[in-house]
């Protein structure tokens, strides 16, 4: 058993990891209470957190606490603690379509989060053998495709709400990093008429004033035509518009499952890949421990893997 207390030691043997849920977290004036996964290395103290926010798609419980396993289990079992909630949008909870903010539920999804460090105690306290062992100075937020505008809110992207007319800003300082995962792009003309219609939230997103570091993940095959007429660099958008410091990972041949992070073996990943899965758990991992720990290798050590041999599975650049 690796018992080193380094956090996020992505280079190491992996730790054994305890996995509590559902918690249940009243809420009220949300429509259902928040349900919680939070997964987390059993050796180890001064962890960061990673609060990790679901997609959608046609799967039932993919987008809920109970998915994206691949990302979870490997940030846990290298020194971070996940937090992993339901959010309104999932299938799982079927809710009534006419429910407030229905059916995606964008600021509540982002609430969501806020909610979890409002009430870290309570969480904490619930998992056993967790207390004491977080960091609770190092939060980043990560999201997969929606999870992805969820992170870039909090991360400090703007909207104009299309009901109120009113700006939105639901920046959380307490995350001083990102990771986004094929997450959406820019609005306006970018969008389908047919996204611009049914998700009017997305044609004013702002990412000029996305401050907080964070590293953007793509693939270039991930065109993602039900949403966007500017094929697949519109899911860079969060990279390339918003200010430094950013860095982007382009997976050569990937769509927008990336080779499937959000859960092992599921049909709806088109573009199934292993090593294409490993490489996205290596790289973020990396990013984090190097951020929150100025001078870690780890970051620098995981680029030069993913350059090396005549056929690279991806590239970064930063800014």
């Amino acid at each position: 058993m690796n018992t080193s207390t380094h956090p996020a030691d992505t280079a190491s043997a992996p730790t054994p990891v305890l996995s509590v849920g559902p918690l249940v977290l009243q809420s009220p004036g949300r429509a259902v209470d928040l349900r919680l996964r939070v997964s987390a290395p059993v050796t180890g103290s001064d962890l960061p957190i990673i609060l990790l926010s679901h997609g959608q798609g046609p799967s039932h419980h993919l987008s809920s606490l109970n998915g994206y396993a691949p990302l979870a289990a490997h940030w846990a079992a290298h020194g971070f603690v996940v937090v992993q909630p339901t959010h309104l949008s999932s299938r799982t909870l079927r809710l009534d379509p006419d429910t407030p903010g229905a059916p995606l539920y964008w600021r509540s999804r982002a609430e969501d989060m806020t909610r979890v460090l409002d009430h870290l105690d309570l969480i904490e306290a619930a998992v056993p053998t967790l207390p004491g062992r977080l960091d609770r100075t190092k939060v980043a937020v990560a999201g997969h495709s929606m999870g992805g505008h969820t992170a870039s809110l909090l991360l400090g992207a703007r909207l104009t709400d299309p009901l109120s007319g009113a700006e939105v800003d639901l920046t959380d300082p307490r995350i001083t990093a990102g990771v986004l995962l094929a997450a959406p792009g820019r609005g306006g003309d970018a969008l389908t008429r047919s996204a611009a219609e049914n998700h009017p939230f997305l044609l004013t997103t702002d990412f000029s004033r996305m401050t907080t570091p964070a590293l953007v993940v793509v693939g270039d095959h991930d065109t993602s035509p039900h949403l966007t007429v500017r094929g697949a660099s519109w899911h860079s958008d969060p990279y390339a518009l918003a200010p430094g410091p950013k860095s982007l990972l382009t997976l050569f041949g990937a769509g927008h499952g990336l080779g499937g992070v959000s859960g092992y073996d599921v049909a709806e990943t088109t573009d199934e890949n292993p090593e294409r899965v490993a490489a996205v758990q290596r790289l973020t991992g990396a990013y984090l421990r190097t951020l929150f720990h100025p001078g870690d290798p780890s970051w620098r050590a995981a680029r030069d893997l993913l350059a090396a041999g005549p056929d690279p599975l991806g590239r970064v650049e930063s800014k």
